[in-house]
């Protein structure tokens, strides 16, 4: 019990509340708590019968326990944490504002396409974006493909065709991801180009560190001056 609380305690908070909270769902539903029909994404619910925990539960439940759900949770918390702790190390503010603008255009897609948890096109994106930041590391699959970082999206989408999955599911992961890198990494940098994934201020006050801004030299206490040898003056 010891070893799963440090687990817990070593994984970045941005993770650690995600993949909670995926756990703790399934838990739920197995043990008979909720059902998938109170969970899943259904837009008519949402706008008409006011069932706004739709648009949370919907990216947290990657069904039941089995091999497809580790499988899911393996690669969402692998690759949530990698990006939490490489390039958006010290930014917290911009990892969560990163999952709000994913989550929005997953929704606003999937009121058009009939897909009913979003979880699986969440990891998916994460996974794009991870890749797109990380070129040049080479990947092994299962021990059959060797691959740079960029096609691991692609492999997946034809690992989840090989199973009989939606593909659809694995496109808009990569859609929406590719919307997130070309915003963020891409147009800003070319010429006449704009950042418009600005973080919030309000998600920069709550999330990022707040770190007292050093005294000035004269602010100093005790009013001595540091530094400075008896004799200088």
């Amino acid at each position: 019990m010891n070893g799963v609380v440090a687990a817990l305690e070593e994984m970045p908070p941005i993770t650690r509340f995600y993949t909670g909270a995926c756990v703790l769902l399934t838990t739920a539903v197995h043990l008979e708590f909720v059902t998938p029909f109170h969970l899943y994404f259904n837009w008519e619910l949402i706008v008409r019968k006011y069932q706004f925990w739709r648009l949370i539960t919907s990216f947290c439940f990657f069904g039941s326990f089995g091999f497809s759900f580790l499988f899911n949770m393996v690669f969402t918390y692998r690759y949530c944490m990698m990006l939490e702790e490489g390039s958006f190390r010290g930014r917290r503010a911009d990892f969560v504002y990163m999952f709000l603008f994913g989550a929005v255009l997953m929704v606003f897609s999937g009121i058009f396409v009939q897909i009913l948890f979003l979880g699986q096109a969440f990891t998916i994106m994460l996974v794009y974006i991870w890749s797109r930041r990380n070129p040049h590391i080479q990947m092994n699959f299962f021990g059959v493909l060797t691959f740079t970082a960029p096609y691991l999206p692609w492999v997946l989408l034809l690992f989840s065709l090989l199973l009989g999955n939606n593909a659809v599911v694995d496109f808009m992961g990569i859609a929406c991801g590719h919307i997130y890198f070309f915003l963020e990494d891409v147009f800003p940098y070319q010429e006449h180009g704009k950042r418009f994934l600005k973080t919030p201020q309000l998600l920069v006050w709550l999330f990022d560190e707040h770190r007292p801004e050093p005294l000035a030299e004269d602010e100093r206490p005790g009013g001595f001056e540091w530094g400075v040898v008896d004799g200088e003056n």
